[in-house]
């Protein structure tokens, strides 16, 4: 539970990333592609300052998810991401006035609701740590 921190940092960042992309998408209007115009419209995206945003913050989270896969089992760290869902859906409903409406307010509680059990499966539970670090295995043995 020692790393709740920084997996809670990566939910965030991908949520940001998400509302970053999708602001960069707004400013550039419905996307058509014609064969004239496909590589230039391709620049236009990957240059498009919200874009370039969101891609970056992408990077800084995938960076944050390999420092938590360090250290924690991927069963106890992957489910976590799906409170991305849950920050997005919230982002979506203040900054772009997307609805939120009962059934999408149920999933948000199963998700929560499932996320808790998990985060209960690694409460105060070192094992994993050990089973992960080697150097922190064998330090252990000699101390016995």
């Amino acid at each position: 539970m020692k790393y709740i921190v920084f997996i809670l940092f990566t939910v965030l960042t991908n949520a940001a990333a998400q509302v970053m992309l999708k602001q960069g998408m707004l400013s550039l209007g419905p996307l058509t592609f014609t064969a004239d115009t496909m590589i230039a419209r391709i620049f236009q995206i990957l240059f498009n300052p919200w874009i370039f945003l969101g891609l970056s913050t992408f990077v800084i989270s995938m960076a944050s998810h390999l420092y938590v896969l360090s250290k924690v089992e991927l069963s106890f760290a992957y489910p976590f991401l799906s409170l991305a869902y849950v920050a997005v859906a919230v982002f979506a409903f203040f900054v772009f006035k997307e609805d939120l409406n009962s059934w999408r307010i149920a999933g948000i509680a199963f998700i929560c609701v499932g996320t808790v059990l998990i985060a209960q499966s690694g409460r105060d539970d070192t094992t994993h740590e050990i089973a992960l670090n080697p150097v922190s295995k064998q330090a252990s043995e000699l101390t016995r």
